[in-house]
């Protein structure tokens, strides 16, 4: 397998993470619980009853880390900073040692020639402010500006892009209203309620972000799905009510978000679809201008394509506001082992919509695939499944930016297998393999195959 696409001078390549995914010590130095402490240590919402505890043990292994990293070449590193690691009750007193651990963390990738893109928010919401309504206290706004304030102003002055929220549709639907991540509640208005309360907190810390960074390049990571009908790209609307269902899935999914950042407004028919739900009284006047705050670019999130239709014979739709009446149709084969299906038709699709909707220069903040990957007797980790997964996305970004996108740089999704969330440590998206019982890494085939793009695109 063979990759020779081209891409723009100047083009950015790097690699994710998230906090708690990777970093453990989750009591060591002043840190309090978050939020996924006490959702993993709680029976039956983890497989395996997994927890991030250890995870990577990425407080401890920084410059092995970094140093993997400058092993393959890579220009940028997109990590997330641990709230309750820098300000433990949520706001107040700021915890030098948190603050500490991730100037240290800047300084080894200015070091090895590796930008820093910081992101303030991928999910670990301290227990405290969740014990004060969490995000659906509108309150956390000012919260999370505070929180802001601090870690920029401790870090500005060498990281300059910064990112307010990773994935918002993660942390208020799949949180409030599915249940499946942390804090775990199911209630179709709750997860409405906290995306108003996540984008509310991202407009007021934008300008708090600038204030404290002259130099700032300041985003937001959506993770927006491209919907299809049951059948392929579109052709599975075959009557109104599909039709009608994919309208309403895409307002849950994208609109929510892209709306109120790009427009200052609620995507077109969802107040009217949510109005049995509530009287939107927590929409207060001025909410959604502070939401449109300017920014510089938009940081893409995409694996898979979604498809529904209309539900039918009394069929139970999705347990999310304004989509009853939707059914989610069962993803097209190929899957990747989430089950999620492979398509860089739709990642193509989504990159060149989220460009135009957003009209910002974009950063594809994560793309990857979850395979069984195993230490094979050699010592190595053989994993064409994820090679050939990346080849076709990355081919897909190449297609986009021919065709208009202004797309200025991809991080794959993950530097290292980690705690994946509700899933455990069962499902492994790392270009590096992790031995959670030793901590060793292990560069798998397809970071060496990411480190010959990364190079020869040079």
């Amino acid at each position: 397998m063979t990759f020779s696409r081209t891409f723009p001078d100047g083009f950015l390549w790097g690699t994710a993470t998230a906090s708690y995914q990777i970093e453990g010590a989750v009591a060591e130095d002043g840190r309090s619980p978050s939020i996924w402490d006490t959702f993993s240590h709680t029976p039956g919402t983890v497989t395996g009853g997994d927890t991030g505890d250890v995870a990577c043990d990425h407080y401890h292994r920084v410059d092995e880390d970094v140093a993997i990293m400058r092993s393959l070449g890579v220009d940028a590193y997109r990590f997330s900073i641990a709230w309750p690691r820098v300000i433990p009750t949520g706001t107040g007193a700021v915890n030098q040692a948190g603050i500490d651990f991730y100037s240290r963390l800047v300084d080894t990738l200015l070091e090895n020639g590796i930008r820093p893109f910081a992101t303030l928010y991928h999910w670990d919401l301290p227990q405290a402010l969740d014990d004060r309504g969490g995000w659906l206290n509108r309150d956390v706004a000012d919260w999370f500006a505070e929180y802001a304030a601090v870690t920029v102003g401790a870090l500005g002055d060498r990281v300059r892009n910064w990112t307010t929220l990773n994935e918002p549709w993660c942390s208020s639907l799949l949180s409030y209203s599915i249940g499946h991540h942390a804090p775990g509640h199911t209630d179709p208005l709750e997860g409405i309620v906290a995306a108003h309360h996540l984008m509310l907190a991202h407009g007021r810390a934008v300008p708090v972000i600038r204030e404290h960074c002259a130099a700032a390049e300041v985003s937001i990571t959506l993770n927006p799905t491209q919907v299809y009908g049951p059948e392929g790209t579109g052709e599975g609307v075959v009557d109104e009510a599909d039709a009608d269902a994919i309208r309403r899935a895409d307002n849950i999914f994208n609109g929510l978000f892209f709306d109120p950042i790009f427009r200052a407004a609620y995507p077109d028919g969802f107040l009217e679809d949510t109005a049995h739900l509530t009287d939107h009284g927590y929409i207060h006047d001025g909410d959604l201008g502070v939401m449109a705050a300017p920014l510089d670019n938009l940081g893409i999130n995409n694996y898979f394509p979604t498809r529904v239709r209309a539900a039918r014979d009394g069929e139970e739709g999705m347990p999310l506001a304004g989509c009853e009446g939707v059914v989610e149709s069962p993803p097209l084969p190929p899957h990747t082992a989430m089950g999620w299906e492979i398509s860089p038709k739709a990642h193509y699709d989504i990159l060149l919509r989220s460009a135009k909707d957003g009209g910002l220069p974009i950063y594809i903040t994560e793309n990857g695939s979850a395979w069984p990957d195993i230490v094979s007797p050699d010592g190595e980790v053989h994993d064409p499944q994820r090679i050939e997964y990346l080849h076709g996305h990355l081919g897909a970004v190449a297609d986009a930016i021919e065709d208009g996108a202004d797309i200025r740089g991809y991080f794959a999704w993950s530097l290292l297998d980690n705690f994946e969330w509700a899933h455990g440590y069962g499902k492994r998206f790392g270009l590096v393999y992790v031995d959670y019982a030793t901590q060793q890494r292990i560069v798998k085939d397809s970071g060496r195959e990411y480190a010959r793009i990364v190079a020869s695109s040079r």
